[in-house]
């Protein structure tokens, strides 16, 4: 049994379509800020768009690969399938007036297990839901005029992974990644990191269905924090020693990470907590400009002629 553990979600990563109404509806839809807009390391002809709390901190982040005609993705088995946020307890209400009012595709507020839960879906069908949590003390951000500060979004709540069986994945959550299991039931499980919470936990579903087709409005991956490159170099030794198949460390500018695949095929990655994404401009002015890592400036002017406008006006 590994005597690591992750300290919590650090980030999810999906995939998108147009870019400018990606950053529309995270921004000015969802209320969150824009933290980062720099390109896909493994792809500079596409943008790496970041959102989050003020600071980016890790827990609050979604991010996105959008690539402007990709083809519609399908939920599945081998997924993440839903990605959760936690809002105030008594701001279900307000966003789904809002979500209506914006024309936005929600579902009534539902119970599910202990948690009220608002289920939405963006422009491209991503599933993302509202959890309220009363106990969530993070402050989100508060530059949306049109999103009061008592109801804005806190950060993540939680990630749910739908997998053929639970049993395999279930081992790998709690005998190599450390995680306990908060609750338990016969088609799904809820697992969670060290002090739990929101912005800890992982839902595991089981499914019969067919296999989901990764693609627009689907999740990438599902990264979770690491202190430091000590401990991520730790976690790299133990996975190897248990037979995962584990990238080497990359440097993603704004953290280093690794990356391997659970037992049913969700891809994850455990990142570290710093340098963060004040690294390459100031706190204020995140989000405002394309940044890119050093390896990547000599190709700027051809970068940038490659990547469409956003609306970033007001969006961070």
């Amino acid at each position: 049994m590994t005597t690591l553990a992750p300290l919590g979600l650090h980030h999810v990563t999906a995939i998108a379509s147009d870019p400018g109404r990606n950053v529309e509806f995270y921004t000015r839809v969802l209320g969150l800020r824009l933290v980062k807009q720099t390109v896909n390391f493994d792809d500079p002809g596409t943008y790496h768009l970041y959102y989050g709390d003020h600071r980016g901190n890790p827990s609050s982040l979604i991010t996105f690969f959008p690539w402007k005609d990709v083809e519609r993705g399908r939920q599945g088995t081998g997924l993440a399938t839903s990605t959760a946020f936690s809002v105030p307890g008594s701001s279900l209400s307000f966003w789904h007036d809002r979500l209506r009012e914006l024309n936005v595709r929600v579902e009534a507020p539902v119970t599910r297990g202990d948690d009220e839960v608002l289920r939405l879906y963006d422009h491209d069908g991503m599933v993302l839901d509202l959890i309220a949590s009363d106990g969530d003390t993070r402050s989100g951000w508060d530059g949306v005029a049109s999103v009061p500060t008592e109801h804005a979004v806190r950060g993540l709540h939680s990630v749910t992974l739908t997998e053929t069986t639970l049993d395999a994945t279930a081992e790998l959550l709690t005998d190599r990644m450390s995680m306990t299991v908060a609750a338990d039931g016969t088609a799904s499980a809820r697992f969670a990191m060290a002090a739990g919470g929101a912005g800890a936990l992982v839902d595991v579903v089981t499914d019969r269905s067919d296999r989901g087709l990764q693609a627009g409005g689907t999740v990438h991956h599902v990264a979770f924090r690491a202190p430091d490159h000590e401990t991520l170099t730790a976690w790299r030794t133990e996975l190897i020693d248990s037979g995962a198949h584990v990238t080497e460390i990359l440097d993603r500018q704004y953290f280093q990470s690794i990356y391997f695949r659970e037992p049913g095929g969700v891809l994850f990655e455990i990142a570290t907590e710093a340098p963060g994404f004040d690294v390459d401009e100031p706190l204020l002015e995140l989000g405002r400009s394309l940044k890119l890592p050093p390896w990547l400036e000599p190709t700027r002017e051809q970068i940038e002629q490659n990547l469409p406008a956003l609306p970033v006006e007001d969006a961070s």
